[in-house]
Parts: structure tokens; C-alpha cells; sequence
């Protein structure tokens, strides 16, 4: 091989991580964001985004742990796949029980949503085609974004009142609809939800009907995708029944993914599954 042609050889070759780099920089990460101030406490969000000029629609993920665990970098590899795909992505952490009990987490979530539509000119997103996704005690919350955009009362003081908290689109995985109908059909809803909710059935059953999204929904109520299991031991499966049923009733758009012989949280091939049932939903209703 002529000198010429090892050093154009060599050049080449040494081009090909400079290539790998610059693919990498198609998304770009913003970490510990302040989105809001509830109660003192600053509310964080991790943003992933994709570069170019948009703008892009957005998509607002809340983490699950029972709403009291769990952690907003729980979502940071979901954020940087949606930023991939040409969304704007943010991870968000909310207030957790028992500290803060319901309506908090709510409050917190709406705030978020705000600051999205906020932030839209700075972030290059599409105010008008905003979505959210969650699981578990994430799904729940997404769900009530997406059934209590004219409830004033679940707004807060987070910041930016000026901005709506709807949301374009819900993509709910196994996430609860109706509290009142937990107890006895999850193997931690004893535990959990007098936590969130001040008490049990007995001395907040309000409180159980208020936080259930079932009992919200309204023709106004945005397109949502549940994807749930049907050998959930912490969610029934009937809840996202329940749900999808009502908002159908209702005239709005509404779809279940049944993933049979699946519990609560995703493996193997229905991981792959749901991913791709959601990313098609969000791309129908948010890029359509």
C-alpha cells in the first residue's frame, strides 16, 4: 500500500468515532430543571430533546411506586428513546406520600404540564400536542391529566397558572381507576393507598372516589392507550377494563393492550410489546 493510501485509509478509520459522537448529540439532555415551587420544595424534571429546529410534540413521563417510591431517573432511558423518535421528553418528580398526600402528586403533575406549554418557545415544542405516559401509580396520574383538564380544583400553585395542564393523549400502563374498588384485588392496596389518601375506604372513602379517574371522565376526556397485564397482583387487570369501557362510553377515543399471563411491570418480549404499541399511539395522536 502506497503512503497515500494508508494515510487516507488511516483517516478514515479514525473518523469513525467523530461520526458516533455527532450521532449522539441528536439528543440532548438537561438535567435537575426546576419546573415549580410546591410547598416550599423545588419540583425537578430531567429533559431529553432532539436537536434540529422543531417544533416537536412533547411527552410527560411520571414515574410509579406506589406515590411514595421512585424516582424521576427511573425514566431516563424512556425520555432518551422518545427524544430519538422526535419528542421532546421529561421525566418529572412529584411529591410523595405519606408526607404529601393526595391531591399533591396531582397538583405537582399539573405544574409540570404547565411548564411545558411555558417553555414551549425555549424547548421547540409543540404546545397543542402534548401527551403523557406513567406506570403504575404514574399511570394513575397521567390518567387524571388526561380526564381533569377543566377541574380547577387539582391545579395548585406550582407556577405558571397562566398555562392549561390538559394534555393532548394518555398512555396508562397498569395503573388504578377506581380506588374504591382496590381493596381485596391488589396485595398492597391495604398498605398503600391509606398513605396516599389519608385513610382507607372507611374514613376517606371521598377521597378514594375523588382520586379515581373513572369517576372523571367526561366526552372532554383526551384518547388514551392502557396497556395492562391480566395476571397484575398489584393492579387488576378490570381497572383498565373499567376505564377504557367508560371513556368509550363516552365517545372518546380509548384502546387496551391485554398482555396475557403478565403482572405488574413488563419482561421479555412484552416490554418490546407495549414500547411499541405506545410509540405508535403517541406518533398517531401527537405527529399526526
Amino acid at each position: 500500500m502506497h503512503r497515500r493510501e494508508f494515510l487516507a485509509t488511516a483517516a478514515a478509520v479514525a473518523s469513525v468515532p467523530v461520526v458516533a459522537v455527532r450521532a449522539q448529540e441528536a439528543v440532548r439532555i438537561e438535567n435537575d430543571v426546576v419546573y415549580g415551587n410546591a410547598g416550599g420544595e423545588q419540583l425537578l424534571l430531567n429533559l431529553a430533546r432532539p436537536a434540529g429546529d422543531g417544533p416537536f410534540p412533547a411527552v410527560l413521563c411520571i414515574h410509579g411506586g406506589g406515590f411514595r417510591a421512585g424516582t424521576r431517573q427511573g425514566y431516563d432511558a424512556q425520555i432518551r428513546r422518545l427524544a430519538e423518535k422526535g419528542y421532546v421528553a421529561a421525566t418529572v418528580t412529584y411529591r410523595l406520600a405519606p408526607k404529601h398526600p393526595f391531591p399533591a402528586a396531582v397538583h405537582d403533575v399539573k405544574a409540570a404540564v404547565r411548564w411545558l406549554r411555558a417553555n414551549a418557545g425555549k424547548y421547540r415544542i409543540r404546545p397543542d400536542r402534548i401527551g403523557a405516559m406513567g406506570g403504575s401509580a404514574g399511570g394513575h396520574l397521567a390518567q387524571v391529566l388526561g380526564v381533569t383538564a377543566a377541574v380547577s380544583e387539582f391545579e395548585g400553585d406550582g407556577g405558571n397558572a397562566g398555562q392549561s395542564s390538559a394534555v393532548h393523549c394518555v398512555v396508562n400502563y397498569y395503573g388504578p381507576s377506581d380506588f374504591t374498588q382496590s381493596y381485596g384485588k391488589s396485595v398492597d392496596a391495604h398498605e398503600v393507598l391509606p398513605l396516599f389518601l389519608g385513610g382507607n375506604l372507611e374514613t376517606e372513602r371521598a377521597r378514594h372516589i375523588r382520586a379515581s379517574p373513572l369517576n372523571w371522565v367526561t366526552p372532554a376526556a383526551a384518547p388514551t392507550l392502557c396497556i395492562h397485564g391480566t395476571d397484575d397482583k398489584y393492579v387488576a387487570y378490570e381497572q383498565a377494563v373499567w376505564l377504557v369501557n367508560r371513556l368509550l362510553s363516552c365517545g372518546v377515543e380509548a384502546q387496551l393492550v391485554t398482555l396475557p399471563g403478565a403482572g405488574h411491570g413488563f419482561r421479555g418480549e412484552d416490554v418490546a410489546k407495549a414500547e411499541a404499541a405506545m410509540m405508535t399511539f403517541f406518533d398517531r395522536r401527537l405527529k399526526g
